[in-house]
């Protein structure tokens, strides 16, 4: 017998134990100890012990109470479990869309979720919250070839306007780098962190020099820097032809072998465009790509109209230890209408665009395109 069974067989006969007498509760002492396997003392002493009255919580009830959890889950699963600090942000922007998709809320209820701060998200969120997954293999090769060429990237380069990018790959090898898969390209700009993901097969010069030349096309800026690592998709005759061959050249570098910081902006862009969406499964049919950068032209609008992120403003040694001071979270496409050196056509075209998308209506379609594209990931399995 469990304890559970055990608790709920005490419960039922406490009371008849009690009012019975002295043959009675014998009889029932019997029956107790052969069916609990208990001591005959120990059974006497729990079966005489009083009920312990259940004791309120001490002080006053809580603020955040079942309705405000309830809604702050459904937004931190609709935001893709954002951290607390750009989730508060997030809340705020999302606001009106939630509740055109879900109804109307209590203004009680609406005003604590728009009170919230990021430690009171922490603590409310704290038993939702998922373990990451396991990391990917590092598929960079280097491309020795330019190197002479290309140079490596300035260290302290005055990035006061968009147009500086940084450029990854990631690649959907699954467990294994061996034979053909689908790979990822992440391009961001560092001043707004505007992002843009492009699927390709393989990771040709050529297929890269298109989907950069497609990226750069649907910029509201144009690209003054492109820097990138050293893996040989990027250090190419193809694509340093295609920055240096034109009237406006482009300053292609590269960062330092084996320092990874030096593309910072784009490697965490990798975790959260790229791997929270598509994981780590190995995309080995060509026919998917498609399917990828549909998924991928979505993820952009979301990401970068609705997702809030924050810059690094400082870094400051104290004794032994960095302090970093970040500014508020924003969304690129704010960051953007806030930039002097983006032209007035531009910003029109942004917000006409920003106001024709409704994020939760976007989440759905990108969830669609998911189930699509897993599901023929395994139709196409052996």
């Amino acid at each position: 017998m469990g304890t559970s069974s055990r608790k709920e067989y005490l419960a039922a006969i406490r009371t008849r134990y009690r009012r019975a007498g002295r043959r009675g509760k014998a009889a029932i002492l019997d029956e107790f100890c052969a069916v609990c396997g208990y001591n005959r003392k120990y059974a006497i002493r729990i079966l005489n012990q009083k009920r312990r009255a259940v004791r309120r919580r001490p002080g006053p009830p809580p603020f955040y109470d079942g309705p405000v959890l309830a809604h702050l889950k459904v937004l931190w699963l609709a935001t893709d479990q954002m951290c607390s600090k750009k989730l508060v942000v997030a809340i705020r922007l999302w606001m009106p869309y939630y509740e055109a998709e879900y109804g109307g809320l209590d203004p009680t209820v609406r005003a604590k979720l728009l009170k919230l701060s990021p430690a009171t998200c922490d603590r409310l969120l704290k038993p939702a919250r998922a373990r990451r997954g396991p990391k990917g293999k590092c598929a960079t090769r280097p491309g020795r070839l330019l190197r002479n060429v290309i140079p490596i990237r300035p260290d302290k380069a005055t990035m006061d306007r968009p147009g500086f990018i940084e450029a990854d790959t990631v690649a959907h090898c699954g467990n294994s780098l061996e034979g053909q898969f689908a790979w990822s390209i992440t391009y961001t700009d560092i001043q707004s962190g505007w992002t843009d993901n492009r699927a390709v097969w393989g990771k040709g010069a050529t297929g890269i020099v298109e989907q950069t030349r497609d990226m750069e096309a649907s910029l509201a800026f144009p690209i003054i820097a492109f820097w990138s690592d050293n893996g040989s998709e990027f250090l190419n005759d193809h694509l340093w032809r295609y920055f240096a061959h034109r009237n406006d050249p482009i300053h292609f570098a590269r960062s330092r072998p084996y320092k990874k910081n030096d593309n910072a902006h784009v490697e965490q862009k990798n975790w959260t465009h790229v791997r929270q969406l598509l994981g780590y499964d190995r995309i080995d049919k060509a026919e998917l790509v498609g399917t990828m950068n549909q998924i991928y032209a979505l993820w952009g609008l979301y990401q970068n109209y609705f997702s809030p992120a924050r810059r690094l403003v400082a870094k400051t040694r104290i004794n032994s230890k960095w302090v970093k001071t970040y500014d508020k979270p924003r969304t690129p496409y704010q960051r953007l209408l806030d930039s002097p050196h983006i032209t007035a056509e531009a910003k029109q075209n942004l917000t006409a665009a920003h106001e024709t998308l409704n994020p939760f209506h976007l989440k759905k379609e990108i969830e669609k395109k998911l189930r699509q594209l897993f599901h023929d990931l395994q139709k196409h399995e052996p």
